[in-house]
């Protein structure tokens, strides 16, 4: 079983370390220069009520992505207070 998730598949407050980001994405460098590189954690903050752009913090700065960018950076998911994501992505 995998452990990896896409960002933007991750609920608020759930979070993960940065395991790559994926070779097609068009915004692949600009993530690297704001800090999204491999082994580096990220947690979701907030997300916007539409449900798109969420608020990333990482490296002790805040940085809203479209779910859509989020999409190609691929994590391993952090457990938190316990609970244990099954492989339909529902905590329990």
């Amino acid at each position: 079983m995998s452990n990896l998730f896409s960002l933007n598949e991750l609920a608020t407050n759930e979070s993960g370390e940065i395991a790559y980001i994926h070779k097609d994405s068009i915004m692949r460098h600009r993530l690297w220069d704001l800090g999204f590189t491999k082994g580096a954690k990220v947690r979701i903050l907030y997300t916007n009520p539409s449900g798109s752009p969420r608020a990333y913090l990482i490296r002790e700065s805040v940085i809203a992505l479209r779910n859509e960018d989020a999409s190609s950076i691929k994590i391993e998911l952090v457990q938190n207070r316990g609970e244990v994501r099954n492989e339909d992505g529902v905590n329990s």
